[in-house]
């Protein structure tokens, strides 16, 4: 049993007392803006409902499911749906958990009300064999298509080095056999990642798609459950992401110094903030010129990518690297920032600054540009919120999120900046988004050069406390990234679990898919920013006649091409 919290509750944690009452099991405060709500197996689903619809006018999405295997030190499996409830002045992030006992390890779905829950529930489905009752959709997400049913990967008696056997893959299925196929793949992900979108269309239009992907599934969760140390688990984090991997290490260290009540010193808060910045700077210019190229726009893509150049130039003068910078430890940073950087700082984004300037006026000012991004991928908000979309894709489409804002972190609190925010959910919405964002980002940075503190730049730490546990939490430049971290014996995380803003954001793309052309389908895709490097191949099967035609990239490249002339 966990003692109910009596004091400094927000309203709609007493409100949940006040509706479920004897079916709370306990209520806990881990941190200022994270709370822990433990009910039975059977009300999991009313609770997380009950909170999702609260209030119509609050922001609330999942941030993050767990499935953990605690049975070595509870005898017990647990589930906790991680909501956050963004309100103004008093955002938190909530667990709602329920323990299952390993003779019963079935709940009742929470997609079936929440559909951002269905890749979070397949996921713990075939990682730790837990049962979501009436999932609309269990289908396999995560594991190789040849993996065995049994096999468990993030079960605590699950070897990190086995090779289960192989058997009988898994299989695109559609309803309406009338359909043309159009298999979209594989794609290449950052760090040569694979994934497979089939589209299902009548004549040139999409009504349908089927999604596989994680062929790459590359085990950090398990690796860093399994042999890593927490200084360690720091640097295999920022290879999470070969664009945005500095993120996604903040996150991580976040949520080990709130474990451990580490008070990170004022001036490394600040070089992190400076950092996350310069890499939402130049993973925007990537994305902007990777749209122009789509459709194309060469010009543009070019021109981004050369303003891009400066900032990579720049990450790797203060870091040594252009990319997993190595600068975050467990309490701070590792390097300091020179005086003479400062100025080397300044003088660059001042540059950048103006040739970005000048590339945006010719970019919207484009009509070929802008035309095809107009009315295309449309994802109207009520969509955006079920499937809990983030970042700028979720800012496209009217929802007021952003975790620099909602959940101050590092020094973000110490600086002034805006939400660019657009409602109309196309892709042009969203790439007006990161438009603006690059400009913000380089006033923040301004700010932070200013203004930047003294001090030291690391915090001693002696001890960790064991089974505790928390979340780390950042605003990639794809949106919401969190990471949920339960420590160990020995130095060893017990549980890691990381939520990538493409995780969330990918689940809608079929919605935003569907009612368009095949050659929309690349520039769609592309508009939510997964880290995709290229199409390597498009093969169409038209299934009235049996025949099937392989398209280059090129050749693919060269239909969306085509659909921008027709339309501007």
């Amino acid at each position: 049993m966990v003692s109910l919290e009596t004091e400094h509750e927000n309203d709609y944690i007493k409100r949940i007392k006040e509706q479920f009452k004897d079916k709370i099991i306990g209520i806990r405060k881990l941190y200022d803006d994270q709370w822990l709500i433990i009910t039975e197996k059977d009300y999991l689903r009313d609770v997380v409902r009950y909170l999702a619809d609260i209030n119509s006018s609050t922001e609330i999405h999942i941030a993050t499911m767990v499935g953990s295997d605690e049975r070595p030190i509870r005898g017990k499996m647990s589930v906790t749906f991680w909501m956050n409830v963004i309100e103004s002045g008093s955002s938190s992030f909530v667990g709602i958990r329920a323990y299952l006992d390993e003779d019963d390890l079935e709940y009742e779905s929470i997609a079936q009300d929440l559909p951002g829950a269905d890749w979070y529930e397949r996921e713990i489905h075939e990682m730790l064999g837990i049962t979501p009752r009436n999932h609309p959709n269990l289908k396999r997400l995560i594991l190789p298509d040849d993996w065995p049913e049994g096999a468990y990967p993030l079960r605590k008696d699950f070897n990190y080095s086995e090779s289960p056997a192989k058997f009988p893959g898994y299989s695109f299925t559609y309803k309406d056999s009338s359909c043309a196929i159009v298999p979209l793949g594989p794609y290449h992900i950052s760090l040569d990642e694979p994934a497979h979108f089939r589209l299902y269309v009548k004549g040139e239009e999409i009504i349908g798609c089927d999604y596989k992907g994680f062929y790459s599934h590359r085990g950090i969760e398990k690796l860093a459950e399994s042999r890593l140390t927490y200084e360690q688990v720091n640097f295999i984090a920022e290879r999470i992401c070969g664009i945005c991997g500095y993120t996604h290490s903040t996150a991580y260290c976040q949520a080990m110094e709130r474990i451990a009540g580490i008070e990170v010193p004022e001036r490394a808060e600040y070089i992190r903030t400076l950092l996350l910045e310069i890499e939402r700077i130049h993973s925007h210019l990537l994305w902007l010129g990777i749209a122009s190229h789509l459709v194309g726009l060469e010009s543009g893509f070019m021109d981004a990518w050369r303003i891009r150049e400066r900032i990579m130039w720049l990450a790797e003068r203060l870091t040594g690297n252009r990319k997993t910078y190595g600068m975050n430890l467990i309490g701070g940073v590792r390097r300091d920032l020179l005086d003479y950087r400062k100025d080397l700082v300044m003088k660059t984004i001042e540059k950048v600054k103006e040739e970005y300037t000048q590339f945006v006026e010719k970019l919207k000012s484009n009509r070929s540009f802008i035309r095809r991004c107009e009315d295309i991928g449309v994802l109207p908000y009520d969509k955006a919120r079920a499937y809990g979309v983030l970042g700028p894709t979720g800012r496209g489409s009217g929802r007021k999120i952003d975790t620099r804002k909602d959940h101050p972190y590092a020094s973000y609190k110490d600086v002034d900046f805006n939400i660019p925010l657009y409602k109309d959910g196309d892709v042009l919405s969203r790439a007006l988004v990161r438009i603006e964002e690059v400009l913000e980002s380089i006033w923040i940075i301004e700010q932070l050069i200013d203004s930047m503190p003294g001090g030291d730049i690391i915090a001693e730490y002696t001890e960790i406390p064991q089974f505790s546990e928390g979340l780390g939490y950042t605003e990639a430049p794809r949106g919401e990234n969190v990471h949920y971290v339960m420590t160990g014996e020995k130095n060893v995380v017990y549980r890691f679990r990381v939520r990538a803003p493409t995780y969330a954001n990918l689940q809608a793309v079929p919605k935003m898919l569907s009612g368009y052309t095949i050659a929309d389908a690349p520039l769609i895709i592309a508009s939510i920013d997964p880290c995709y490097s290229c199409t390597e191949r498009v093969t169409i099967i038209d299934v009235k006649s049996g025949k099937r035609r392989t398209l280059s990239e090129d050749e693919f490249n060269m239909l969306s091409i085509k659909a921008s002339r027709r339309r501007s």
